[in-house]
């Protein structure tokens, strides 16, 4: 078997727009931290698409043998929060509280393992005021009326992110200039009170903190002064994360963010997903429509810096490569269980797929090592889905070299899942709850095709092989295909 220790993992930058060799601050320990939700409503397919992507990150990085410190945090004040709060008649800290905890529910439907640390911006105030009075007495930021500002012109490494120059951004900022400012690329550290919305105190009066220095104030409470990864989303680039690097490393003087990694959005058959457009699709909609296996499934089997198609098109292609996978793990289960149980199988046993495997888990290591492709991961698992079928089939005598690869296959596909949280559902359930939503489409039920299925055994019980051939073609017309096996009932799935 392949050491994942010895092969070494690369990872783009986002912040020298290169793809450089891994190496954390301290061996064989990684600090981690990503950007997660406004929770002011029930978050879209693209919200998750992050929260997939790096819970692979991180489970990829412990398998390779780092320990992972991985922080996540909520926001929970926020302008979109207090309007949506005043729409709701709820407090702000309601509607706060009661969508993180609908973002749990989505967040454990798809099976993802929790994060070490989860904080939010009330429960980080007393570190967010003390972040500001920091950066206030460093020359970095001033207090203004109540509020305090960060001095851009005070860092002059800021735009080195997202390669923007400030003299462009200045002329780009067509809004009207606020007197409190002593600079309009300036951004607000800390917001003075407003009636009937919430409020602190602070040095500087009552008041919320701004969106950026949120972020900088709990990583440097539970990661510390650098960090190895800091991830979100590619929107979140600018002028989020470069105003993160200008707070943290106007600080402390030291590198914040060792390595920048930003996964890439989605957009709806071409378009750009948007309100105005009405192609916001909520997870809990899609998972209600679909499965949360179908959502990780088609997040992990594209790239995570490229876009990514939300189409009919390419959730078909994954409702298919998921059927060949779980039909394949079925058929598996069924021939290792058919086999003598009181034959003792040798784990070590050689069959049609020993070597396949154990190339297979070396091409997995390179290529995912590259920048964590998870595509051609999934790739390698349906080559190895298509040798295991080149030689299986339903009802076929076994033999203990076939059980062997039939508990082989299980093994390995189960193994490279679990990192991916995919391939974890009963095989035979799964299959069923995907017919019936391809059933559904086509306007079908499933007692509708079982009593179809039974008139053409009685029609080949009888001999009568011409209308049973009939009915074959009328199932077929349908999208249902089936398989005759020995003294068994009919086989029967939806085409996929």
């Amino acid at each position: 078997m392949s050491n994942p220790k010895s092969f070494q993992i690369l990872i783009y930058n986002s912040l020298t727009r290169t793809v450089e060799p891994f190496v954390t601050h301290t061996p064989h320990q990684v600090k981690m931290y990503c950007c997660g939700p406004t929770v002011y409503g029930l978050l879209h397919v693209g919200n998750f698409r992050g929260a997939v992507f790096y819970n692979f990150m991180r489970n990829w990085l412990e398998l390779c043998g780092y320990k992972v410190k991985f922080v996540y945090n909520f926001t929970d004040v926020d302008d979109k929060i207090i309007d949506q709060a005043k729409r709701q008649n709820m407090s702000p800290s309601e509607l706060a509280e009661k969508y993180i905890q609908e973002f749990w529910t989505d967040y454990n439907s798809l099976k993802l393992r929790p994060h070490d640390v989860n904080p939010t911006v009330t429960e980080s105030m007393d570190d967010i005021k003390s972040f500001i009075e920091g950066l206030i007495e460093v020359d970095k930021a001033y207090p203004a009326g109540g509020d305090v500002y960060y001095s851009v012109k005070s860092f002059p490494e800021y735009g080195k992110l997202s390669g923007r120059n400030t003299d462009e951004l200045k002329n780009a900022d067509h809004s009207q200039a606020i007197t409190a400012k002593k600079d309009v690329l300036d951004f607000a550290l800390w917001k003075s009170a407003k009636p009937d919305e919430p409020s602190w105190p602070s040095p500087w009066g009552q008041g919320r903190p701004g969106w950026h220095i949120e972020c900088s104030a709990m990583i440097k409470k539970h990661l510390g002064e650098q960090i190895d990864i800091h991830g979100g989303g590619l929107d979140l680039l600018f002028p989020h994360h470069e105003n993160e690097i200008a707070q943290s490393e106007g600080l402390t003087g030291k590198p914040f963010a060792k390595y920048w990694v930003h996964n890439n959005m989605i957009q709806f058959s071409g378009a750009k997903m948007s309100k105005s457009l009405g192609n916001i699709i909520t997870l809990r909609e899609f998972s209600q429509k679909y499965h949360p296996e179908i959502y990780k499934y088609l997040i992990l089997s594209v790239h995570y810096r490229s876009v990514l198609d939300f189409s009919e098109d390419s959730i078909s292609q994954t409702i298919k490569s998921l059927g060949k996978i779980y039909s394949s793990l079925s058929l598996a289960q069924e021939i290792f269980k058919s086999f003598d149980s009181g034959f003792n199988l040798d784990p070590t046993r050689g069959h049609f797929l020993t070597e396949k495997i154990k190339t297979l888990e070396t091409q997995i290591y390179t290529d995912v090592n590259r920048d964590f492709n998870t595509a051609l991961l999934l790739a390698h698992l349906l080559e190895l889905v298509k040798s295991f079928n080149h030689k299986t089939k339903r009802g076929m005598k076994v033999a203990p070299e076939m059980a062997a690869a039939a508990q082989s296959f299980i093994e390995t596909i189960k193994k490279w899942g679990s990192w991916m949280s995919l391939f974890q559902e009963d095989p035979d359930q799964f299959l069923i709850n995907l017919d019936n939503h391809l059933l559904s489409e086509k306007s079908l039920i499933r007692e509708q095709v079982q009593s179809k299925v039974a008139q053409r055994q009685e029609f080949r019980d009888k001999k009568d092989f011409a209308k049973a051939d009939e009915v074959r073609k009328e199932l077929e017309m349908w999208g249902i295909l089936v398989s005759d096996i020995p003294n068994r009932p009919t086989h029967w799935e939806v085409a996929k």
